[in-house]
């Protein structure tokens, strides 16, 4: 059985995330949040709440899986809208800012079903 949570317009560039995505993709859920709790990086943290938030989605469901049965089947971490600022320089010019964000989607699997 698959287990699935989106997070959307998460507040950091696709391209930082996905360094942190693919280091857990592939690996058993007990793993991958032992893993996202010691990096350094920011998308860890907010890939790890959204790991914790399918773990809790997996065992509030109907037929409860336990996090020990659990792997991350897929994750993918696409890009989301630029929100685009400005920035006042000397002289009376102005340099854009883009602040990108991204949508992460998070697809947990049973191992007795894998």
């Amino acid at each position: 059985m698959e287990f699935k949570t989106k997070l959307s317009h998460t507040r950091i560039s696709a391209f930082k995330a996905r360094r942190v995505a693919d280091l857990i993709r592939g690996k058993r859920a007990e793993e991958a949040l032992a893993a996202l709790r010691f990096m350094p990086q920011k998308a860890s943290g907010i890939i790890e709440k959204l790991l914790k938030s399918a773990v809790a989605n997996a065992e509030q469901s109907e037929t409860p899986v336990p996090l020990e049965d659990l792997i991350v089947k897929k994750i993918t971490v696409d890009e989301g809208p630029t929100w685009k600022r400005f920035m006042f320089r000397a002289q009376g010019r102005v340099y854009r800012i883009r602040k990108r964000t991204s949508h992460i989607t998070l697809v947990l699997e049973d191992s007795i079903d894998a």
